[in-house]
């Protein structure tokens, strides 16, 4: 398949056909991501598109998903986004599902009947990179919206029945915003109610905006411990329903899954079990030093 720069996609659309709608991020500002740096926003032509759908054709007889990449592929217009899921029914009609990256703003930009028609073509999940629920880590990331715009794209996707993911950085405000985070993102989460949500852990690369934080001493990152710390008292103040919760990702140190409310208690559990594994690790490293 073709596609221009970087390969980026969620962990869930692993053995999906990725297929590239935009190059790059829309907003592409954000102090913590690389992902995009290099890369001018641009929608690709609706040519382009089916082109390389129909070259995905040619060598995958049964494809039952398709991701829609790059990082903001939903702000492509609702006509343009109908067309591309119509030509993906026509040209895979065991297509289960099409998978979307989709900013707050993008979302925003969409009504509830654009969302509705493309649901109906076959739009099957929307990632939403929330990040923090805190209004102050927000505009210290740059993330050019506030928790409300979160709420309201969040909900919007939600009421119209579109599964939404949800994915917050563990660690993202720093030692000094670290329960803001965790309980002012749980406020978030909260007032959305989506369908799953994923926790990352925060990874710097060299040339972001934090990592210079990092290294002029202005963002403090959390130790191991204060991750989970901060992870229970999210958890401890989620109240969602029926909603898959993971934190699995490479990124992070004690992996977690379960479906909130249902296995809260659960999950709490393996974070106690991290945590003491964390005091035992750090009792070693000190008795090592003596």
């Amino acid at each position: 398949m073709r596609y221009e720069g970087k390969l980026y996609r969620p962990p869930s659309e692993a053995h999906s056909l990725i297929v590239q709608a935009t190059v790059g991020c829309s907003h592409n500002k954000c102090t913590f991501c690389s992902m995009y740096k290099e890369d001018q926003f641009k929608i690709r032509t609706l040519e382009d598109i089916v082109a390389d759908l129909k070259l995905g054709r040619k060598y995958y007889k049964n494809v039952k998903r398709i991701f829609l990449a790059d990082g903001d592929a939903l702000i492509i217009k609702t006509e343009k986004l109908a067309y591309i899921l119509k030509e993906i029914k026509r040209i895979f009609p065991e297509c289960e599902r099409v998978g979307i990256y989709g900013s707050p703003k993008s979302i925003l930009l969409k009504s509830k009947e654009e969302l509705s028609l493309l649901k109906e073509l076959g739009l099957g999940i929307i990632y939403l990179g929330l990040e923090s629920g805190s209004d102050r880590i927000l505009r210290n990331i740059k993330k050019g919206v506030t928790s409300y715009e979160m709420i309201e794209a969040g909900k919007r996707v939600v009421d119209v029945g579109i599964p939404l993911s949800i994915t917050l950085i563990s660690g993202i405000g720093g030692k000094k915003y670290s329960k803001e985070h965790a309980i002012k993102s749980a406020k978030v989460l909260n007032e959305i109610n989506p369908d799953y949500i994923a926790l990352l852990t925060l990874l710097l690369e060299e040339g972001t905006e934090l990592y210079e934080d990092v290294q002029n001493g202005k963002f403090e990152l959390l130790t191991p411990k204060e991750v989970l710390l901060e992870t229970k008292l999210l958890v401890e103040n989620l109240d969602v329903d029926n909603c898959i919760f993971r934190s699995n990702h490479a990124s992070n140190y004690v992996p977690l899954r379960g479906t909130l409310q249902k296995d809260k208690q659960l999950i709490l559990k393996q974070i106690e079990e991290g945590l003491k594994i964390s005091d035992l690790l750090e009792e070693k490293e000190l008795y090592r030093r003596l």
